[in-house]
């Protein structure tokens, strides 16, 4: 199963930038998609934030448009998330996620990288 491992993570103010990595242990064009989810504290569930599919289409959560850029790096496997303009309520856990081909295969996830955001 494909590994994907993520990093970038951190605490940062209020207005401030983060860039996470989520570098994928094979072709990322083996995914029929990748993104990006993220679970907030107390929260049951993982919100999708981002996501890219291998012919290069992007979507965007409505509450991160305009402040978050998915893109990717194909010679190295990797895919990243651009944070601007951070806000309290984007802390949470992001997880980095990659789709299969097959709809019926499981998606693979990264270990999650916590995103701290203080006022």
């Amino acid at each position: 199963q494909v590994q994907l491992v993520e990093s970038g993570g951190g605490l940062v103010q209020a207005g401030g930038s983060l860039r996470l990595s989520c570098a994928a242990s094979g072709s990322i064009f083996s995914f029929n998609a990748m993104g990006w989810y993220r679970q907030v504290p107390g929260g049951q569930q993982r919100d999708l934030v981002t996501s890219i599919t291998a012919g290069g289409s992007t979507n965007y959560a409505d509450s991160v448009k305009g402040r978050f850029t998915i893109s990717r790096d194909i010679a190295k496997n990797t895919v990243y998330l651009q944070m601007n303009s951070l806000k309290p309520e984007d802390t949470a856990v992001y997880y980095c996620n990659a789709r299969p081909w097959v709809a019926t295969m499981p998606s693979s996830w990264g270990q999650g990288t916590q995103v701290t955001v203080s006022s």
